[in-house]
């Protein structure tokens, strides 16, 4: 156990963690680098270049350092130096965006240490603030790394002093390294051996096991990758999943390199993979204790948090006869992505389907193009939008992830929406827009401060549903990319909110329809009108398109209908002949248009994410 380390990267998007870790598993022979980003294995990473899955691998190395005292810049004596030998590294790269800050919390829980790698060229940045916090609330080892040295751009002095504010070591501790060149790779290695802990248990406990992270491999069921907190597993034993209570045999218990490696037994502070043969996906949790039958522990690990979705939209089938095909590729997903939240619902535009809950809108894009890619599901996501707490005059408190979940308006007391507390760090020179464009979507300030020569930080209070659809985006282009965001949601406050209604011949579309505050009600209203008119295919018979709040219309556009010229056999004669002609046409549009059905295209569905 001594001559084992577990670490994870973390770092704000784009800093170069899975460079660093190509540079890395380089150096330890663990494997031949061939081309960039060796553990980003999804072809949506490789294509967008983000990090979406933390991916854990075995490293060994061989520790050369002297025996000794480690002595720290002011002579004090910081602890003895491990002995000269063979270290197990067990490596998590972790993404960096705020929408996948789940995967990091969970690789963390993992780990006694953590590299936090810092952009010499950009500096500390938002996410760099809150992975930070997350891992020293877990009582991790940190070791900063400044990345990209090699950069013509880099400030890695400034760059220094802004670590040092923020987390108060010695400037002996930072380390300068390039994942580009490998420069101050070895120094990396050598800090991870002296600086992290070694993991703490008992072999001879009872088996205690964190479950943090599962895939779904067709032809072995489910595999759950884990680290040992107490205790011993070896092939062939019999485990119990602690909150599940269900019973398996291990029929094949490893470590993780690029692939899977099997092993007769893994002990205290191993991180492997286990297979059980399990094939329904509700049986492994992530966040759940493995532990032995014949001799199981008291209690399981603590510490795992719930993950609470952000963002829900409606999911359906195009298909309607795919609707089980759709439950069990969520079903499979899930295993890999446990942030993904659903639960069925019907709809009547669109017929069955599931409300899912995501991270955010990055989340919902990714997991929509891994439906699509991994299970080949064709899918229509309505709106996104939050969750709500509707108060009744009953005093009765619901929930509402939808629109079409409201009670009447005349039932309602007050509805509540959920308010986050938003950080944003940027240069002092687009302070101006950014205020503008926070107060434009109802934030109030709360406070603001330098972080380092011209460089502010800004806390806002924000509704959460002024900000799901468009506010990142809007914020990298007036920032011109060098803003970064992070956020956590703070609580529930009262606001005037609205129902507004998109009807289609007086037919709602419950797909369309939207929660949105009183002031903003109108032109919302207004705008969506005209896009469904640019939208909608024409019909043999007039379409009127309305935005309602209840029974009051606030906007209307008219989609005209595609007429034939019924008179273009008249040539001269009587007007009664006209009139006759145009009367028989008009009663069959009449007759048409009641039976007649709107179809509504996907882009009309998409279009709203993107009224500007």
């Amino acid at each position: 156990m001594k001559n084992i380390r577990n670490f994870c990267i973390i770092a704000h998007i784009d800093h170069g963690k899975s460079t660093l870790a190509d540079r890395l598993l380089e150096r330890t022979k663990t494997i031949q680098v061939t081309e960039g980003q060796m553990l980003d294995d999804m072809d949506l990473e490789r294509e967008r270049g983000i990090t979406i899955k933390s991916h854990a691998i075995q490293m060994e190395y061989v520790y050369s350092g002297e025996n000794g005292e480690v002595i720290g810049e002011n002579g004090e004596v910081r602890g003895e130096k491990p002995a000269p030998g063979k270290y197990i590294l067990n490596l998590i790269d972790t993404p960096g965006h705020v929408d996948f800050s789940y995967e990091v919390s969970r690789s963390i829980a993992a780990c006694e240490g953590a590299l936090l790698v810092v952009d010499a060229t950009q500096g500390v940045q938002a996410q760099t603030i809150s992975n930070l916090y997350m891992a020293i609330d877990n009582n991790l080892e940190i070791i900063p790394v400044i990345n990209k040295i090699d950069m013509p751009s880099a400030m890695p002095d400034e760059v220094e002093d802004e670590i040092i504010d923020l987390i108060g070591c010695n400037r002996s501790d930072i380390i300068r390294a390039s994942g580009k060149t490998g420069e101050g790779v070895d120094e990396i290695l050598k800090a991870v051996v002296e600086r992290i802990p070694h993991p703490v248990g008992d072999e001879q406990a009872p088996l205690q096991a964190l479950i943090f992270d599962s895939v779904f491999n067709s032809f072995r069921g489910i595999i759950a990758y884990f680290k040992i907190t107490n205790g011993i597993i070896r092939k062939g034993d019999k485990v119990k999943f602690f909150n599940t209570g269900m019973e398996y045999e291990a029929d094949e218990v490893g470590v993780l390199k690029m692939d899977m490696i099997p092993r007769q037994e893994l002990r205290t502070g191993d991180v492997g993979y286990i297979i059980s043969g399990i094939k329904d996906s509700k049986e492994v949790k992530v966040g759940d204790t493995i532990t032995h039958v014949a001799r199981p522990c008291l209690k399981a690990i603590e510490g795992f948090q719930e993950v609470k979705p952000m963002v829900f939209a409606g999911v359906y089938p195009i298909d309607p006869t795919d609707y089980e095909n759709l439950r069990a590729s969520l079903e499979k997903l899930q295993l890999n992505d446990a942030s993904l939240t659903f639960q069925p619902e019907s709809s009547v535009a669109l017929g069955f389907g599931f409300r899912c809950g995501f991270l955010g809108l990055l989340h919902m894009e990714i997991v929509q193009e891994r439906l699509d890619r991994e299970f080949d599901m064709d899918v229509i996501t309505t709106v996104p939008n939050v969750s709500y707490m509707c108060y009744t005059k009953q005093g009765e408190v619901k929930e509402v992830h939808n629109p079409s979940g409201l009670p009447d308006q005349t039932m309602i007391d007050r509805i509540e929406e959920p308010y986050i507390r938003a950080s944003i760090i940027t240069a002092s020179a687009y302070i101006g827009p950014i205020m503008t464009l926070c107060l434009d979507k109802r934030g109030e300030l709360i406070d603001q401060q330098y972080v380092s020569g011209n460089r502010m930080e800004l806390h806002f209070m924000l509704p959460l549903g002024e900000i799901v659809i468009d506010f990142y985006d809007k914020l990298k282009s007036i920032s011109k990319g060098y803003a970064s965001f992070d956020y956590h949601v703070d609580s529930f406050r009262p606001s005037k909110l609205v129902k507004l209604d998109i009807l289609l011949n007086g037919e709602p579309v419950d797909a369309l329809s939207t929660l949105t505050h009183q002031d903003n009600a109108v032109t919302f209203g207004r705008r969506m009108c005209e896009k469904l008119k640019e939208l909608i295919p024409r019909q043999q018979f007039d379409i009127a398109i309305q935005a309602a709040i209840g029974a009051k219309i606030i906007a209307r556009e008219t989609i005209k209908q595609v007429r034939k010229d019924v008179l273009a056999k008249c040539y001269g004669g009587d007007v009664t002949r006209k009139r006759k002609l145009l009367e028989k046409q008009k009663r069959g549009k009449k007759r048409m248009k009641q039976i007649g059905n709107v179809e509504v295209p996907q882009k009309a569905f998409l279009a709203v994410l993107k009224l500007d």
